[in-house]
C-alpha cells in the first residue's frame, strides 16, 4: 500500500475525514509533551530512594519496556490508521465485547488517576508558589486537598464549554515544559561544576528496605513507567498526520529517546544535588523533589520562587488532555450502548458531553478525597502508581493483540520483530505483579480493582436493560470511532 493510498483512504465513511495538519515536528513536539507530563515531577524522588544514586537506570528500564510496547503500536497504527487506540486492536484482534469494554474502561481509569494525580501536583506546587510571593499560605495536606478539588472543577468547567485540544497550545506547553526540567538539569550540572554537588553518588545503589538489586530496580521501574506513558495517546492523532506510516515509527522512537535522555539528566541532578537523607522527604511529598533541587542548588538565585509555577502549567495541561479523554470515551461507549445512555446526554447549546463530564470528574473527586483522607500515601504516590499499574496491563494485551493480528492480511508498512511483542508482553506482565511494589503500593490494586468493578456493574446494568427493554444485543456498533 503506498503512502498517498493511505492519506487518501476513506475511513470515515459519509463523515467528514479529519484534516491532516501534524507533520513531523508537531507530532513529535505533541509525542514529547505528552510523555514529559507530570510523570518526572511525581516520581523522581521516589524512585531515588528505592535505588539511591543510581536513579538514572529505572528510567532507562521504564524506557526499555515502553518501546517494546511502542513498536506493537506501531505495527498496528500503520495497520489501522484510525483513532482508537487500544479498544480497536483489542477488538479486531479478539473480537470479545466485553474485553474490549474492559480494555477501554481501563484507558478511561487510567486518564482519571493521571489527571488526579497532576491535580495533586498541581495543587501542592501553586500553594508553595503563592507562599513564596505572599507569605502566610497554607501548604499543608488540607489545603492541597481542596485546591485539587477545585483544579478539577475547573477541569469540568472548561471541559463543558467543549474546549477541544489545540496542537499550537500543545507546543508552548510542551515548551513549558521542557524549559522547567532543563532548570533542573542546568542547575544540577552548575552545582556539580562549582563543587557543591557529588556526581560520584550516580553509581551508588542503595536499597532503605534492604532490597537486592534486581528486586529493588523492579520496583523503582515500575515506578518510573508512569513517567513513560504518553506515547500511546499520538495514535489517536493518526488521522490529523501527513503521511503517517512514513512519519509516524522514526517520531515516536524519536519522541521516547528524547523524554528518556531528559529524565536520566533529572535524576543525575536530583542525586547530585540532594544528600542521600533527604530526597525521600523533601519539603513538600506531594510538590516532589525538584523544586528542592532548585533551592539547594542554586539558592542564590530566586528561581524557586518561579519554579512552582512552570510545574503548574507542565502538569495542569497534562490533567486537560486526560479529562478530555476520558468523558470523550465514556460518551462514547454510551453512543454504542455499552454503558448506560444516561452518560451519553449533552448539553444542547454547546453540544458537549455533560453527563460524561460528570461521571469522570465525581470519579476523579472521590479518589482524590478518598486517598488523601483514607491513605498513607499521598496523592500523587497512589495515583500515579495506579496510572501506571493500569496502563501496564493495556500495553500488555496491546503487545498480544499485535501477535494475533499478524493473521489479518491488511498491510502494514511497519512490522517490529516477533521477539520484540513477546518480550514487552511478558515485561509488561511483570511489572504488573506484587513483586514491583512495596507493601504500602497495594493500596494501587484496590483503586484500579474498584474503578474496574464500577465499570463492569455499569456493563451489566446496560446488558440488563439492553436485553430486556430494548430487545438487543450489547455490543460496540462502530469501534473505529468509538472516540
Amino acid at each position: 500500500m503506498s503512502t498517498q493510498a493511505t492519506a487518501d483512504a476513506d475511513l470515515n465513511g459519509p463523515e467528514p475525514d479529519l484534516k491532516r495538519v501534524m507533520g513531523p515536528k508537531l507530532l513529535l513536539l505533541f509525542i514529547v509533551g505528552d510523555i514529559l507530563g507530570a510523570g518526572v515531577y511525581a516520581v523522581t524522588g521516589k524512585i531515588a530512594g528505592e535505588v539511591g544514586g543510581m536513579a538514572w537506570l529505572p528510567f532507562l528500564v521504564a524506557f526499555f519496556v515502553a518501546t517494546l510496547t511502542a513498536f506493537s503500536y506501531l505495527e498496528l497504527v500503520t495497520k489501522y490508521p484510525q483513532a482508537a487506540g487500544a479498544a480497536l486492536y483489542t477488538h479486531k484482534a479478539f473480537g470479545i465485547h466485553f474485553v474490549t469494554f474492559l480494555v477501554a474502561f481501563t484507558v478511561v481509569c487510567s486518564g482519571i488517576t493521571s489527571a488526579s494525580t497532576s491535580s495533586g501536583l498541581l495543587a501542592s506546587n501553586l500553594l508553595i508558589g503563592l507562599d513564596e510571593i505572599f507569605g502566610s499560605v497554607p501548604t499543608g495536606s488540607t489545603a492541597s486537598l481542596i485546591v485539587a478539588l477545585l483544579f478539577m472543577g475547573l477541569l469540568a468547567a472548561i471541559n463543558l464549554r467543549g474546549v477541544g485540544e489545540s496542537v499550537k497550545f500543545n507546543v508552548v506547553l510542551t515548551l513549558v515544559e521542557m524549559t522547567a526540567l532543563a532548570i533542573v538539569i542546568a542547575i544540577g550540572f552548575l552545582a556539580i561544576g562549582r563543587g557543591d554537588a557529588d556526581l560520584s553518588r550516580v553509581t551508588v545503589f542503595e536499597s532503605p528496605s534492604d532490597k537486592g538489586m534486581f528486586a529493588a530496580v523492579t520496583v523503582a521501574t515500575a515506578i518510573a513507567f508512569f513517567s513513560m506513558v504518553g506515547f500511546e495517546d499520538s495514535v489517536n492523532m493518526v488521522e490529523e498526520t501527513k503521511e503517517p506510516e512514513k512519519i509516524f515509527p522514526r517520531t515516536m522512537l524519536t519522541g521516547l529517546g528524547i523524554a528518556v535522555v531528559i529524565y536520566m539528566l533529572v535524576a543525575v541532578s536530583v542525586v547530585a544535588v540532594i544528600p542521600p537523607g533527604d530526597i525521600l522527604s523533601p519539603e513538600n511529598p506531594d510538590a516532589g523533589v525538584l523544586l528542592d533541587v532548585v533551592r539547594v542548588g542554586a539558592p542564590d538565585i530566586p528561581i524557586d520562587k518561579l519554579f512552582p509555577f512552570l510545574t503548574v502549567f507542565a502538569v495542569a495541561n497534562t490533567a486537560l488532555i486526560n479529562m478530555l479523554m476520558a468523558s470523550r470515551l465514556i460518551y462514547g461507549m454510551a453512543h454504542q450502548d455499552v454503558l448506560p445512555r444516561s452518560l451519553g446526554r449533552v448539553l444542547p447549546g454547546r453540544r458537549s458531553p455533560w453527563a460524561a463530564i460528570a461521571f469522570t470528574t465525581v470519579l476523579a473527586l472521590a479518589l482524590i478525597t478518598l486517598v488523601s483522607t483514607q491513605s498513607d500515601s499521598t496523592i500523587v504516590g497512589a495515583l500515579s502508581g495506579t496510572t501506571g499499574l493500569l496502563l501496564l496491563v493495556v500495553f500488555s494485551v496491546v503487545n498480544v493483540a499485535c501477535l494475533v493480528l499478524r493473521r489479518d492480511p491488511t498491510p502494514s508498512r511497519f512490522r517490529a520483530p516477533t521477539a520484540i511483542p513477546v518480550i514487552g508482553a511478558v515485561a509488561c506482565a511483570f511489572l504488573v505483579g506484587p513483586w514491583a511494589r512495596n507493601e504500602a503500593d497495594y493500596v494501587q490494586y484496590k483503586i484500579a480493582g474498584g474503578l474496574l468493578v464500577l465499570g463492569i456493574v455499569l456493563w451489566a446494568l446496560t446488558w440488563m436493560t439492553n436485553r430486556g427493554v430494548r430487545a438487543k444485543k450489547t455490543g460496540f456498533r462502530d469501534i473505529e470511532h468509538l472516540e
